[in-house]
């Protein structure tokens, strides 16, 4: 049995790390690429491994455009929106979890059919309202929605919710504590994993944003960081060294924070987290 077991892991171990691979291969290419001179780069059959490292076309790619400009742009708009996107889901997850209410469960349902409609079939809806109320050409439309709720982030939080026990809320209100101490001063403090996977995903979704950006973002000064490399791309000669090296850097934060939160991420995307805790 032991033996039949280990094969099995190894087996498992084995099909995991081809995976890997396969998932790494493009991030090992763009960084390969970043650190190339450009005769190396158009030279057939490719290699993985540059014979002559340029480090310096870190340098040259942030010099070629605005980039720290687009990165604070970027930031700006990513630290809103997940602040948003933390307040309003969690407040929503715990009123659908711990308050009873008419047609709960109805409401409920609705919120989470809205995840089975595509975003480019809003789109043009969405557009047409931002431009009634004057917002085109403001970063407005990409920060204002994050308030006002995900039901993806919705569902998550109030699974985990659902783990706490009911007790715990009927003690605070029992010393006098109203939803929104509970929810501020207990809930959010339990929940802290989830949150932070809630966090991870909307940083993430709206630093590698492009289309939204490029509907409602014209005044290049506003741009973030992936309009800006496509602008960079479309230039009359595209360094493909410079835009690699470029797109590193876009992409370092993200991975930067997912390695320092991938704990709590691992516990947020386990719905029996809070009842562990």
């Amino acid at each position: 049995m032991k033996k039949r077991f280990s094969i099995k892991r190894i087996l498992l171990y084995g099909v995991l790390s081809v995976i890997s691979l396969l998932l790494l291969a493009p991030l090992a290419w763009m960084i390969s690429t970043s650190l190339k001179p450009m005769s190396e780069v158009v030279t057939f059959p490719p290699s993985l491994i540059p014979k002559n490292v340029m480090w310096d076309n870190y340098r040259v790619a942030i010099q070629s455009f605005p980039f720290f400009s687009y990165m604070g742009n970027t930031l700006f708009i990513t630290s809103l929106v997940v602040i948003g996107t933390l307040l309003s889901n969690s407040f929503i997850a715990y009123g659908f979890s711990k308050i009873s209410f008419p047609l709960k469960n109805v409401w409920f349902a609705l919120v989470l059919s809205t995840m089975m409609i595509p975003s480019f079939v809003t789109m043009i809806p969405q557009y047409i309202v931002f431009s009634k109320l004057g917002w085109v050409g403001t970063y407005l439309p990409l920060i204002v929605p994050s308030f006002f709720g995900n039901a993806f982030s919705i569902f998550l939080l109030r699974q985990f919710y659902l783990s706490i026990n009911d007790e715990l809320i009927e003690a605070a209100q029992l010393d006098g504590a109203n939803h929104l101490y509970i929810w501020s001063h207990l809930m959010v403090p339990l929940t802290k994993p989830a949150l932070i996977t809630v966090g991870i995903l909307s940083f993430n979704g709206t630093w590698n944003d492009f289309v939204g950006p490029l509907l409602y973002i014209h005044d290049e000064a506003r741009y973030t960081l992936q309009l800006g490399l496509q602008v960079f791309q479309n230039q009359s000669t595209t360094q493909w060294n410079l835009l690699m090296a470029a797109a590193s850097l876009t992409l370092l934060p993200t991975i930067i924070l997912f390695f320092v939160a991938q704990k709590y991420f691992m516990e947020g995307m386990d719905l029996s987290g809070a009842s562990k805790g």
